[in-house]
């Protein structure tokens, strides 16, 4: 159940965020008007609404872009026209025309992001482009899913299209959606082999590797809560002791002990061969998984276990102290 107050501007900018995912609040002065709270500190005003059967969440619009007055007084207009009647537009139009009227009106993502998924639906929805959207069937679904080469991306198209559809029906465009009839990828996924005692034990063997370099890179990958590319690309200047920052992240005492004991003669922090950074230590990495006794981890695995186990705080010395009492809590610092 949501926690209920009255919504005013001082309690609303004060609200605590959540450690991950986002909490909801209800207004007590408008029961209908709740509101989202992200742990990135995002405030979005909405209403719940049951459109044929199905739980709908309306959005009316960010805080404090929209003041709390406006956003009550916004609750009845906006489940008046969610309780609507969608009109049917006679009109046709081709998925492909449909898709960027999607993709303009639905789809909210940064610049790379959605060019990547322009490529995606480019490379494999290409053969439902020219046919009218009301005309697609649940078998022209399967057989483009089925025509997918991976069952991630599959998986991931067949998403897209379920949320176009449902999208045409909201607009009138289409009456069912051809989706649903149409089974679902099923992806086999990959368990991942880490938990704290394998943890321990990928850190002793990554002490005991005599290469220096690629020690120090593999023992950043635990301590400095970043992906292997961030970490292997990494570069002096983007550091600053005088505040153990990288960047605009902190860093942890055991990143701060462990950079601060490593010459720093090169433009680079981890240094590859020749005149560029670390890329790629499959081998070295074989080794020392081998030696732990973990041999399907991968360097990923790493950063999404710390990231999963980290309390995350907005604030940044928040941010660091939760950094440091997982790295205790894990034995790692010694």
């Amino acid at each position: 159940m949501a926690h209920q107050f009255f919504f005013n501007p001082y309690i609303l900018d004060n609200l605590a965020l959540p450690a991950r995912g986002f909490d909801v609040v209800q207004d007590v002065s408008e029961p209908r008007l709740r509101m989202y709270i992200t742990s990135r500190g995002v405030k979005t005003f909405f209403v719940r609404k049951r459109i044929k059967g199905r739980d709908r969440r309306v959005i009316i619009g960010k805080y404090p872009d929209m003041d709390i007055e406006d956003a009550r007084s916004a609750v009845v207009t906006v489940l008046e026209d969610a309780s609507k009647k969608v009109h049917m537009k006679r009109k046709k139009i081709s998925f492909n025309d449909f898709l960027k009227i999607y993709l303009k009106n639905r789809v909210h993502r940064s610049v790379g992001s959605y060019d990547k998924l322009v490529r995606s639906i480019d490379r494999h929805l290409t053969g439902l482009f020219d046919k009218n959207i009301s005309e697609i069937t649940t078998q022209d679904i399967n057989e483009t899913i089925c025509g997918i080469g991976g069952a991630a991306i599959a998986e991931r198209m067949y998403e897209l299209l379920q949320s176009v559809f449902r999208y045409a029906m909201d607009t009138g465009y289409i009456k069912s959606n051809p989706v649903l009839q149409s089974p679902k990828p099923v992806q086999n996924r990959r368990v991942r082999p880490l938990n704290k005692h394998g943890l321990r034990r990928l850190v002793d063997a990554i002490k005991k590797y005599p290469d220096s370099v690629m020690r120090d890179a593999f023992l950043m990958l635990v301590y400095g809560f970043a992906t292997k590319n961030q970490v292997f690309s990494m570069q002096w200047s983007d550091l600053d002791f005088n505040r153990d920052m990288w960047n605009e992240s902190p860093l942890s005492d055991m990143a701060v002990v462990l950079l601060q004991d490593m010459p720093q003669d090169a433009y680079w922090v981890f240094p590859g061969r020749g005149h560029g950074h670390l890329t790629d230590p499959r081998l070295a990495w074989s080794r020392v998984i081998a030696d732990a006794g973990i041999p399907n981890l991968t360097m990923d695995d790493v950063y999404k276990f710390m990231m999963r186990h980290l309390v995350w705080a907005g604030d940044k010395e928040d941010l660091r102290n939760n950094m440091n009492d997982l790295l205790e809590e894990l034995f790692i610092i010694e």
